[in-house]
């Protein structure tokens, strides 16, 4: 590669690494839709799995009366920081999560190596895939006493807030911006997972437990978490149903804002050595096209 075309765009290495990582989901969407389905399924059973661990440390430290008004505080800090190894199960077991897959088709699509109806369809099956792993963990819940007690009562207390943004325009908005900030922050993790730049799984999984701490402790809005949840406390006290599928459905287009639009399309056009030789908005190479040669390499 060039070196100016290197120094102007340190991401590209970034860029192919998202590509290639873009054609493995969409062959297995278009190939083996079923084991893709599997995957997502995963992904939605260890997000589920990690955020009743969240609730469940919430909920010890909130009882240890040692601790007084600090307990439930604490108890947030330290929940958050379990819930931030999901990311980390998700990706060293290669399941397929919604919110991740948003930052890769976007830039496939920017690279015209996914077409929209193709980019839309895979992202409806990881979202159906993620639901159903949430939907099996609903049921298993229902049948034991993971989410008793104190534990059920910190889930109660967090779906009435998350259903209280859609009792106004003003909430609404709240939530939208929690949902980009959120997405936002996973796909900086998965920026610096894929960029090269960390050599070791070690750091590699700080960076992603330490993204999704951030996110759950501030209170970010993550569709399939909030999904998963709203599937888990409806097969128990129960939901009301339409407020939850509002939530769910702006946090899905605040999660592709942030994790699509702010880190998926901006990384892709700030990377884009095409612009060093006038070939933006041109249509690639065949060779391109196949991922025989990175775009403008």
């Amino acid at each position: 590669m060039d070196p100016t075309r290197r120094r102007l765009f340190p991401g590209l290495f970034f860029i192919d690494a998202v590509l290639e990582a873009a054609d493995t989901k969409a062959e297995m969407s278009r190939r083996i839709t079923v084991q893709y389905l599997q995957r997502a399924a995963m992904a939605g059973i260890l997000i589920g799995t990690f955020y009743l661990a969240y609730f469940a440390v919430s909920a010890v430290f909130a009882g240890i009366p040692a601790l007084g008004d600090g307990g439930p505080g604490l108890g947030r800090a330290v929940g958050a920081f379990v819930f931030g190894w999901a990311l980390v199960f998700i990706y060293f077991t290669k399941s397929e999560l919604l919110t991740s897959n948003m930052m890769v088709t976007s830039i496939a699509f920017y690279h015209r190596r996914l077409r929209p109806m193709h980019g839309l369809l895979l992202l409806a099956l990881c979202y159906l895939g993620n639901a159903i792993g949430g939907l099996l963990l609903g049921i298993m819940a229902r049948y034991s006493t993971l989410t008793a007690g104190h534990v059920e009562e910190k889930m109660l207390a967090a779906v009435e807030v998350k259903l209280g943004y859609m009792a106004t325009a003003s909430g609404m908005g709240d939530l939208f911006v929690r949902a980009i900030l959120c997405n936002l922050m996973i796909n900086v993790a998965m920026l610096l997972v894929y960029n090269g730049f960390l050599k070791d799984s070690i750091t590699m999984a700080l960076a992603m437990v330490m993204s999704v701490f951030i996110f759950a402790f501030l209170g970010l809005e993550h569709s399939v978490a909030n999904t998963i949840l709203f599937t888990i406390v409806g097969f128990g006290p129960g939901i009301d149903v339409w407020p939850a599928v509002g939530n769910v459905a702006i946090a899905l287009v605040g999660n592709f804002i942030g994790g699509g639009v702010l880190i998926g399309m901006y990384y892709a056009h700030v990377n884009d050595g095409r612009w060093l030789d006038g070939r933006r908005g041109a249509a690639q190479t065949p060779q391109e096209l196949a991922g025989q040669v990175p775009p403008g390499a």
